[in-house]
C-alpha cells in the first residue's frame, strides 16, 4: 500500500469520518480494557485453578509467564511499529492474544495453561506496544492526544481496580474458565474496529530496514533473565542459578549496548534513550513504577498478615488506589486544557507531594489506625500517580522525535514495568529475610514499615530529578511534521 508523501501534510482527521475516528478509540479501548482485564483477574481464581488441573509447583508461573514474554515484545513490537504502522501489528496482537485466552480457558493441565498465558502474554506485550502510540499518531495535537490519552489511562485504571472481585465473583459462579473466556467477545468486537476504522500510519517514508535480530535476541535475554532473577530472588532459589542469571543478563545487556552503537537501523536507538530529557523522564518512570508496583503489592500483605483483616476487606481498602489514579488522571486532563500555560514540572510536583504523603502514611500504619484514614491514604497517593503517570506519557512523546515515538512510549512502558519488578523483588527479598526466623505480624509490619520508607526515599529522590528538569510544556511543537496515512 503507498503512503501519501509527507508534503501533503494529510491528517488523519481529513481522511477518515470523525465517525471512524470515535470507533477506532471505541475499538483500541476494548483491547487495553482486556489486557487490564487480564493482568488483575486471574489472581483470585487461580487458587481454583490449581485444584482442578493439580499443579501447585507452576502456580507462580501462571503469572510469571505471561510477564516473562510481554516484557520482551513491548521494546520489540514499538520499534515495528514506528516502521511499518502500527495497524497490522495491532490486528495481529488482538487476535494472537483472543486465541491465547481460548486456550487458557480450554487448558487441561497447568503445563497447557502456563504455555498458553506465555503466548498470551506476546499478544499482550504487542498491544501495550502499539495502543498508546497509536493515540500518538492519530492526534498529532497534544490537547486532542491528552484527552483519548487520559480517556485510555482511565479504563486501564478502572479495568485494574474491578479484575480481582470479577474474577472471583466468576470463578465462583460460572467456573474458572470464564476468567479466560470473557476476553473472546470484547476481543472480536476490538478486532472489528481496529481493522474497519482504525487508519494506518507511518511515520517512515523510505522502505523500513532489516530488522535487528539481534539487538531483539540480546533484548530478550537481558529483559528476560532480569524478569527470572527479579521472580525467584523474594523466593529463595538456588544461589547459584541466581547469579547465573544476574550475569547473563547484565552480559547481555552490555552486549546489546556495544551492539547497538555499532549499527545504523538499531533495535534501541540509544541516541534517544541518552538524550536530555528524555532519559530523565525515563528514569522518573522506572523509579514511580518501583514505587507504585511496591505499594500495590505489599499493601495488602501489610493489612491482611500484619493487622490481621480478611482479604475482603483489605482490597476494599485498597480498591481507592486504583480508582483514584483514574480520577486523578481525569483531573490532570481537565487542568492542563483549562491551563495550558502551566509547567508540566509544576504538576509532576503536585503529583509527587501526595504520594509521598502516602508513603508516610503507610510507614507509620499501625493495626489500630482508623480504617477512614487508610482510605484517605490510599485515595492521596492514586491521585498524585494519577497526575504523574499520564503526564509523563504525554512528555516523553512530546519530547521525541515522531519518527521514534512507538519505540519512545513502549520503552517507557518497558522501563515502568522494569521498575515494577525491581520494586516487588526488593521489598519481597528485605521482607522474607526479617520474617524467616521471626515470622510474626510485629516483625510483618516492621519489615513493612522499612520497606516503605525507602520506597519515600526513592520518592524524594524522584523530587529532586524532576527539579532537575528543564521547564517543559505541553504546548504543540511549532514544526512538528504530519504523519503520512493511507
Amino acid at each position: 500500500m503507498t503512503e501519501s508523501p509527507p508534503a501533503a501534510h494529510t491528517t488523519p482527521h481529513s481522511t477518515k469520518t470523525l465517525r471512524d475516528l470515535l470507533l477506532a478509540m471505541v475499538g483500541l479501548c476494548c483491547v487495553l480494557i482486556m489486557v487490564a482485564l487480564d493482568q488483575t483477574i486471574v489472581g483470585t481464581a487461580l487458587p481454583t485453578i490449581v485444584t482442578e488441573l493439580q499443579g501447585f509447583e507452576l502456580y507462580a508461573w501462571v503469572g510469571t509467564s505471561y510477564l516473562l514474554t510481554s516484557v520482551i515484545t513491548v521494546p520489540i513490537f514499538g520499534k515495528l511499529g514506528d516502521e511499518h504502522g502500527r495497524k497490522p501489528f495491532l490486528l495481529i496482537s488482538i487476535t494472537l492474544f483472543t486465541l491465547a485466552s481460548l486456550l487458557c480457558g480450554a487448558a487441561q493441565s497447568m503445563p497447557q495453561l502456563v504455555a498458553a498465558r506465555a503466548l498470551q502474554g506476546i499478544g499482550g506485550g504487542m498491544l501495550t506496544a502499539s495502543v498508546f502510540a497509536s493515540v500518538a499518531d492519530i492526534f498529532p495535537n497534544s490537547q486532542e492526544r491528552l484527552r483519548w490519552q487520559v480517556v485510555f489511562s482511565s479504563s486501564y485504571g478502572l479495568a485494574s481496580a474491578i479484575g480481582p472481585s470479577l474474577g472471583g465473583y466468576l470463578s465462583h459462579y460460572w467456573g474458572w474458565r470464564w476468567v479466560f473466556l470473557v476476553n473472546l467477545p470484547v476481543g472480536i468486537l476490538g478486532l472489528y474496529f481496529v481493522w474497519r476504522h482504525l487508519p494506518r500510519v507511518r511515520h517512515q517514508h523510505s522502505q523500513p530496514q532489516a530488522l535487528d535480530w539481534w539487538g531483539a535476541a540480546l533484548v530478550a535475554v537481558a529483559l528476560g533473565g532480569f524478569q527470572l532473577l527479579v521472580e525467584w530472588l523474594p523466593e529463595g532459589h538456588n544461589p547459584l542459578v541466581l547469579v547465573l542469571l544476574a550475569l547473563l543478563s547484565t552480559g547481555a545487556a552490555v552486549a546489546l549496548w556495544r551492539w547497538e552503537r555499532r549499527i545504523p537501523n538499531p533495535m534501541l536507538p540509544l541516541d534517544m534513550l541518552l538524550r536530555k530529557p528524555l532519559s530523565q523522564l525515563m528514569l522518573l518512570a522506572n523509579l514511580l513504577g518501583l514505587c507504585m508496583f511496591g505499594v500495590i503489592f505489599y499493601t495488602p500483605l501489610l493489612l491482611q498478615s500484619g493487622f490481621g483483616l480478611s482479604p475482603h476487606d483489605a482490597g476494599l481498602l485498597v480498591t481507592p488506589l486504583a480508582v483514584c489514579i483514574t480520577i486523578g488522571s481525569m483531573v490532570n486532563g481537565q487542568v492542563v486544557r483549562l491551563l495550558p500555560q502551566l509547567s508540566s514540572n509544576t504538576l509532576l510536583l503536585c503529583g509527587l507531594w501526595p504520594t509521598m504523603g502516602m508513603a508516610v502514611s503507610l510507614m507509620t500504619m499501625q493495626a489500630t489506625t482508623p480504617h477512614w484514614w487508610i482510605v484517605i491514604t490510599m485515595v492521596l497517593g492514586g491521585l498524585g500517580l494519577g497526575l504523574l503517570l499520564p503526564n509523563i506519557t504525554l512528555l516523553v512523546q512530546y519530547t521525541s522525535p515522531r519518527s521514534q515515538l512507538g519505540i519512545a512510549t513502549a520503552m517507557l512502558q518497558t522501563v515502568r514495568m522494569v521498575g515494577g519488578m525491581l520494586g516487588t523483588a526488593l521489598m519481597g527479598t528485605w521482607i522474607s529475610y526479617h520474617t524467616q526466623t521471626h515470622n510474626t505480624p510485629a516483625t510483618l509490619v516492621n519489615a513493612n514499615h522499612q520497606g516503605f520508607g525507602f520506597l519515600l526515599a526513592v520518592l524524594v529522590l524522584c523530587l529532586l530529578l524532576v527539579r532537575a528538569l528543564p521547564p517543559l510544556s505541553l504546548h504543540d511543537k511549532p514544526h512538528d511534521p504530519v504523519p503520512a496515512t493511507d
